[in-house]
């Protein structure tokens, strides 16, 4: 009788590499590599830092905040967050989408806020009782939690294959020649802003300037904000998705590498975007979706990219971030941050979402009542004029602030306090389970084409990437403000998008 002489831990060989999946990697073992090893050694201390220690650190410090049941709901949801940033940080398989997602959570609706609860103080006033904040906290942990349950029936759903042998769908590729016409598109778009502003050196003073620049143009109208939206969304979005685009073709292509045509518009696609996707003149949400789609698509198969990326996104978040708006006012409205404690930034600027999910449920119970999907219909059809639809709703964040008397009413209103405000918190966890459930999804696919030899035109290559980078805006809110630029994005997408391969078309 013939014995298999191999052992669990031989390494397979050349022929076989390409060849081994999860099944033989869990028969024959895993190589151990000195990258392996140092993830391991990190995992426990990154978890505990998370969860536990950056949590509690917060928690004891001195202040006014009381230490009632939404403090104590907020430490929980500020340690649920941390635990489940960890395992997207320490997990063997790029989740972007999530990890975004948890970032996010963690940043700006866990530690954050639990600054703000331990100092008693709040960027944006809550005006509602105690008992609104302490069901806005509830919500957004049950929000998170369906978020989970829909990650978790995303991941036991059945492969195409398995579904009656049908054979996956064929991938999306970028189409060359429709990738030049974005090319030009971008240029002469984000040219047409440049023209409007009155030059590429408006795009190096504040967002002040620019602003102010808009409404000299007599693109921004008093009773909205569309030709502003369009105005800077054509200027911005093409040129950003044409760089995407041409950066994975060079990353992942070596004929392209030797192409100077190649060459010379990506490097004249870089300056373009140097001038109007630049941190200072735009928000810091936008250059935060700028850097991530640009990170990703430049490291597209790195896992300690996409670890060190969640890993000091935390950091930034929570550090830089507050600062981070000198360039926001010009020199004479600029006012520096003072702060005697290294919690004060996160409650004195703009990580209000909590707050403000608090105020839209004190907003509805003052007698509105839930919209039933009327604002989310004012973010899908956000390109109607209101001469058209008089009644048009406004930017949720914008409503609740008239209504809160505020002279600001440039305020968040997150994914939560937007489903919420429509469909109550039934239709609220509904959306996060939904939202879950896809973003799973798309990260599976994206995990399984995202490698090294992958076509440098895989289309889902860029777009998740983007999408990873855009849902910091998205969660944020308000949707309609977010809408313009997502529409633009998904006009552009739809000019490249081609199921074709061969070599006229193909990006080689």
């Amino acid at each position: 009788m013939a014995t298999d002489t191999r052992t669990p831990a031989a390494a397979p060989g050349p022929s076989a590499d390409r060849r081994t999946g999860p099944a033989d990697e869990q028969q024959w073992g895993r190589v151990t590599t000195p990258r392996t090893l140092l993830s391991r050694a990190l995992s426990v201390p990154l978890a505990l830092g998370f969860t536990v220690f950056l949590p509690l650190m917060v928690a004891v410090q001195s202040g006014a905040g009381a230490k009632d049941g939404a403090f104590y709901l907020q430490l929980a949801l500020t340690m649920y967050s941390g635990a489940r940033l960890s395992a997207m940080v320490l997990t063997s398989r790029r989740k972007l989408l999530q990890g975004s997602f948890w970032l996010f959570v963690y940043m700006a609706m866990g530690v954050a806020p639990l600054a703000q609860a331990v100092l008693g103080q709040v960027p944006t006033p809550v005006v509602g009782p105690r008992t609104d904040l302490t069901a806005a906290i509830a919500l957004v942990l049950l929000g998170c939690i369906c978020f989970d349950v829909g990650a978790l029936l995303a991941r036991h759903r059945p492969s195409g294959r398995a579904q009656g042998g049908r054979e996956e769908p064929r991938p999306m590729m970028v189409h060359k020649r429709r990738l030049q016409l974005l090319t030009v598109f971008a240029f002469l778009g984000s040219g047409m802003l440049i023209m409007k502003l009155g030059g590429p050196a408006v795009f190096f003073s504040s967002r002040q300037e620019i602003i102010a620049g808009i409404a000299e143009a007599g693109v921004s109208a008093d009773d909205g904000q569309a030709g502003q939206a369009f105005l800077r969304g054509f200027g911005t979005v093409p040129a950003l998705l044409a760089l995407l685009c041409y950066t994975r073709w060079l990353v992942t292509s070596t004929r392209a590498r030797r192409m100077p045509s190649v060459i010379a518009t990506t490097g004249a696609l870089a300056v373009l975007n140097i001038i109007v996707n630049n941190p200072i003149s735009n928000p810091r949400y936008w250059f935060l979706t700028v850097m991530f789609a640009l990170l990703f698509t430049v490291f597209p198969v790195s896992a300690a990219m996409y670890r060190v990326a969640l890993s000091m996104g935390v950091v930034v978040a929570l550090i830089i971030f507050p600062f981070a708006d000198r360039f926001r006012y010009d020199e004479k409205n600029y006012k520096p941050v003072e702060t005697t404690s290294v919690l004060e930034p996160m409650a004195l600027k703009d990580y209000d979402q909590v707050g403000m999910f608090a105020n839209t449920i004190t907003f509805v119970n003052s007698g509105p009542g839930h919209f039933y999907g009327r604002q989310l219909a004012g973010s899908v059809f956000f390109a109607v004029p209101r001469s058209v639809w008089p009644d048009k709703p406004r930017d949720t964040g914008v409503m609740v602030g008239q209504w809160m008397g505020t002279v600001n009413t440039n305020l968040s209103s997150p994914i939560w306090a937007e489903l919420w405000i429509d469909f109550g918190p039934v239709g609220m966890g509904a959306g996060l389970l939904g939202m879950g459930y896809a973003a799973s999804r798309v990260d599976r696919r994206y995990a399984k084409r995202a490698t090294r030899r992958s076509p440098p035109g895989s289309l889902i290559s860029v777009v998740v990437p983007l999408v990873a980078g855009y849902s910091f805006i998205l969660l944020r809110g308000p949707l309609l403000q977010a809408s313009g630029r997502v529409a633009i994005a998904m006009i552009c997408l739809a000019l490249v998008a081609t199921y074709r391969t061969d070599k006229r078309t193909a990006l080689r």
